[in-house]
């Protein structure tokens, strides 16, 4: 901005006008009177009352340096111009004002007064306000075409698409080298991984930034598989780096863009043009990628829930189960029916040591009346006597087998049902499953909790092994 012209600075006094006031023509003394002598303090003071009244209200441009913050929240720094400098301050009350954060080498417009930091004896410049150069012109740019596409309706809700609620792919614009990018990324990556992203590549800053954005927008809807979303995006910047999202060309391709738009351009205090007009704006890029994600990371998170409450419930009826099996373990019909099992499993054990060794006996048998004949045919030496003999024994053999096989089939007949039934009432079976009997200290089976009291010795027969353990505590239950 050019600097103002209109009202040029006052000429100031001559330093000996400030030292010695011209008083009235008098007539000149006969002896001249000594100059007066002033002590530190109220020359100093003078001189800040002259320079405050003479610059009460000034504009500077300069250069930023030496900038500081300092922790009452004063900002100093100097404003340098060629070979001359003016140190500077803005106090904190007007630095929360400002719009953005003074840096070195930013060239700025200080408006504001002189004064004289009396400590120092120094000048400074106590700004009121600072604005850099050629932001003004931008702002007022960008307020003119705000104003004129509200009034057209492009910023109106009532025309904006809504966003998906489950965006599977979506077309990102932006630089490929920013770390805006990788932020986005990072995020999308982090709270939905299988998220499908198409990158444009444009510049962010720059004369092209407009015509760049787009032509991304004219091929996202060009595309044979379109995107779900577009988000256009960049990092914070002064009102001159995000001028190019100012474009009304822009701005009207973003209106009328078929896709839904999330605006994420700059930091939460930037606004642009391009977020009026968007569907949707978001804070930061990073934001925008969150917003994206959110109905996501909500599904995703009601899932780990069911599933969580899926499981509780599984291990409660799995407690229950094992709680009424440990009942159904200790009733006396159980008990009963172990004791069943076990003499009937004797009993088939008996047939089963009978029918073997009845077995043995007629091989034995059969063998010894072979190696009879065969000795005796041996001692006769009579061929045909052998055939014979041989023949006779074939058949006995024959006859003995299918007799031995009658009655082994009977036998296995008679002791399949009944293996089966001991099996099913064998007690050493249902001890394998977990089941175990209880005795009392005289060694009878117990069967009914109130046949103990508190203290006595049990002993728990287990499948393999027994347990000794004292009664704390009775409870009595309903004969089944």
């Amino acid at each position: 901005m050019a600097r103002s012209k209109s009202n040029p600075d006052p000429a100031p006094l001559l330093f000996e006008q400030l030292l010695f006031p011209v008083a009235s023509p008098e007539p000149a003394p006969t002896l001249p009177s000594p100059p007066r002598v002033w002590t530190v303090k109220s020359l100093v003071s003078a001189l800040t009352r002259h320079v405050e009244q003479q610059f009460s209200e000034v504009r500077v441009e300069g250069e930023i340096s030496n900038c500081r913050f300092a922790p009452s929240g004063h900002i100093y720094f100097t404003l340098k111009d060629g070979d001359a400098q003016l140190s500077a301050v803005i106090f904190r009350s007007r630095a929360q004002l400002l719009r953005f954060r003074p840096e070195d080498g930013l060239q700025v417009l200080a408006r504001g007064r002189i004064s004289v930091y009396e400590s120092r004896g120094q000048m400074q410049l106590i700004a009121d306000s600072l604005e850099p150069v050629g932001d003004g012109a931008f702002r007022l740019a960008f307020e003119k075409l705000r104003d004129r596409l509200q009034l057209e309706g492009l910023f109106d809700a009532a025309r904006k698409l809504p966003l998906p609620t489950f965006a599977a792919r979506i077309g990102i614009i932006t630089s490929p080298t920013g770390a805006v990018l990788q932020d986005v990324l990072n995020i999308l990556e982090r709270r939905h991984r299988p998220m499908q992203v198409l990158i444009y590549p444009a510049t962010v800053q720059g004369p092209t930034t407009a015509a760049e954005f787009r032509a991304a927008l004219e091929y996202f809807q060009s595309e044979t598989l379109p995107v779900d979303l577009i988000v256009l995006a960049r990092g914070g910047g002064s009102l001159e780096d995000l001028h190019g999202f100012n474009d009304e060309a822009l701005a009207r391709a973003i209106a009328a863009c078929t896709i839904p738009t999330i605006s994420a351009i700059g930091h939460e205090t930037d606004f642009t043009i391009a977020d009026f007009v968007a569907d949707l704006r978001a804070p930061t890029p990073s934001a925008a990628a969150e917003i994206i994600t959110t109905q996501h990371v909500r599904v995703e998170q009601r899932v780990a829930e069911l599933d969580l409450r899926v499981e509780r419930a599984f291990r409660y009826h799995l407690v229950m189960a094992r709680e009424k099996f440990s009942r159904l373990l200790h009733s006396p019909a159980l008990i009963n029916a172990r004791d069943l099992a076990a003499r009937r499993q004797q009993h088939v054990d008996e047939l089963c040591r009978r029918l073997a060794n009845a077995q043995r006996n007629i091989t034995q048998q059969s063998r010894h009346r072979l190696q009879f004949l065969s000795d005796q045919m041996l001692r006769q030496g009579l061929d045909r006597t052998l055939l014979q003999s041989r023949g006779r024994l074939e058949r006995v053999i024959t006859a003995l087998d299918q007799v031995s096989r009658r009655q082994f089939a009977a036998a296995r007949q008679r002791l399949a049902p009944l293996t089966a039934q001991l099996n099913a009432l064998s007690p050493h079976a249902v001890l394998e499953r977990g089941y175990a009997v209880v005795y009392n200290a005289a060694g009878a089976l117990l069967r009914d909790a109130a046949d103990t009291e508190l203290g006595a010795i049990l002993t728990t027969r287990l499948a393999r092994g027994q347990l000794r353990s004292t009664v704390t505590a009775t409870e009595k239950g309903a004969k089944p």
